[in-house]
């Protein structure tokens, strides 16, 4: 089978993505408005880039079929600021309540039930049911497509200051088994780490 993106439609094109990336982790977003209102959500086109600084990156699409962006990439364009919320298996139906299409106004913290914590740099509150917080000032947003629907933004963040809980970190690492993260894919199907196996490196 060869297909020729440029043939498909915008969601034939993300069905063949998000089923073939994967399992891809979450990062739950929170960010807020210059006026004060908090947002919160989830994305799975998310992943680490360097440790020297160290930076993430997650990558927000324009919704609907005007191509609006979502809250989350307008606040950080007003505020340089979010922070990551690692998703666990604890708070995985919580964060399924904060993927509605809210209007600007409404605070997902609320509407999830999740706790508002302050951040130690920057001003965004951090989610204190997450197990893993890592602040962020913006480092760089990249402009992909032509501002219609499937287009969107890659967005690279600086991390600042971590949080992690106490029971995951040990000898300078985390403890993945402790932390049972969730992992998206296809669909509404999502994962968890299940079987684990180990292969050394090659020289």
């Amino acid at each position: 089978m060869i297909l020729d993106p440029s043939d498909l439609s915008v969601k034939d094109n993300y069905k063949l993505l998000i089923g073939s990336v994967l399992p891809r982790p979450i990062a739950l977003v929170s960010t807020m408005s210059k006026s004060g209102i908090a947002n919160l959500a989830p994305f799975s086109f998310f992943t680490a880039i360097t440790s020297k600084p160290p930076t993430v990156c997650f990558a927000p699409a324009l919704k609907g079929s005007e191509g609006i962006k979502k809250d989350t990439l307008a606040n950080i364009e007003e505020t340089g600021e979010f922070v990551v919320n690692v998703v666990s298996e604890e708070i995985a139906e919580q964060m399924n309540e904060t993927a509605g299409d809210f209007p600007p106004e409404i605070d997902e913290f609320a509407h999830a039930d999740f706790t508002p914590k302050p951040s130690r740099i920057v001003q965004v509150p951090r989610v204190q049911e997450s197990p893993i917080n890592m602040e962020c000032r913006l480092y760089k947003i990249v402009y992909i497509g032509d501002a219609k629907p499937g287009s969107g933004a890659l967005v690279i963040g600086e991390i600042v200051c971590y949080h992690i809980a106490d029971e995951l970190f040990s000898a300078g690492k985390i403890d993945t088994g402790k932390l049972k993260p969730v992992g998206r894919l296809a669909g509404m199907e999502y994962t968890t780490l299940g079987n684990r196996f180990t292969l050394e490196r090659k020289k």
